[in-house]
């Protein structure tokens, strides 16, 4: 089975590509199912004195998901189309994440934290953020915000769950106790994780999570889907043979997918 769960358009301002160009990759590259899952809209800041393109308007997300329903019917039979959402974790916006995650049909919610208070840590604009910092304090929120985002039962699987590292700072002493702690939750709380093989492109230099967290999430038997992160459809599938690739040595035979909230195992 050759899925990609994790793709980004046009709509959040940050990547290029229409959904109906990356559906139609997705077939020109052998895909059996394409997870489209654009951002959640800003809910803690003002987008329209935060940073510009960081996620599609809130008046977008509706004709967001329209559009995906109607690309799912229009080419069934050629590829399976799964319609998603990645969800920003925000401390103290609960109550607002849910009602998104509840108004819409998806057939899966990626769980991501991005923003550390009014920091998105995944921002190349925002590195500057780690300026006085002690990396192993900033690693303690980041790690602390994914358990709680998982204990709150909106989503379906952690996406690029080690993302902290993507720029390369990283603290002096071991952050393997807090990767599983972040692991240990994930597992307490019946959710999935993502590999996610974008880190391959960024400075980090190596897929979310890294093989150590990879081998104890296996340890623990979390399930865990995969995908691409692409933000451009040229780039749908990136990597994904090496990804496969590292799941299979780690001992992972199944993927997990999504239909309409449930999860569903498939070989690979």
């Amino acid at each position: 089975m050759f899925i990609d769960y994790h793709t980004h358009h046009a709509r959040c301002g940050h990547a290029v590509g229409s959904l109906e160009e990356y559906v139609q990759k997705g077939i020109e590259i052998g895909l059996q199912q394409i997870g489209l899952s654009d951002h959640m809209p800003l809910l803690h800041v003002d987008p329209a004195t935060y940073y510009p393109e960081m996620a599609m308007p809130m008046e977008e997300l509706s004709g967001y998901v329209e559009e995906c329903l109607a690309l799912k019917e229009k080419y069934k039979g050629q590829i399976d189309i799964r319609v998603g959402l990645e969800g920003d974790y925000i401390e103290g916006q609960e109550e607002k994440i849910e009602a998104i995650i509840n108004a819409y049909p998806f057939d899966y919610v990626i769980g991501s934290v991005h923003f550390l208070g009014e920091w998105d840590i995944t921002d190349f604009r925002q590195t500057h953020g780690w300026e006085g910092k002690d990396p192993m304090k900033v690693y303690e929120q980041y790690y602390d915000a994914v358990a709680k985002a998982a204990a709150t039962g909106f989503y379906d699987y952690i996406g690029h769950i080690d993302v902290i590292k993507r720029f390369g700072f990283k603290p002096e002493g071991d952050v393997t106790h807090l990767e599983r702690a972040a692991l240990d939750a994930v597992k307490r709380h019946g959710m999935a994780i993502e590999l996610n093989a974008s880190g391959l492109r960024t400075p980090a230099e190596e897929m979310f999570p890294s093989r150590r967290m990879l081998e104890y999430a296996k340890q623990l038997n979390i399930p865990i889907t995969i995908g691409s992160d692409a933000h451009q459809p040229q780039r749908l599938g990136q990597y994904l043979d090496q990804a496969r690739a590292v799941l299979k040595d780690v001992g992972f035979s199944q993927l997990a997918t999504f239909e309409r909230r449930k999860l569903v195992f498939v070989d690979f």
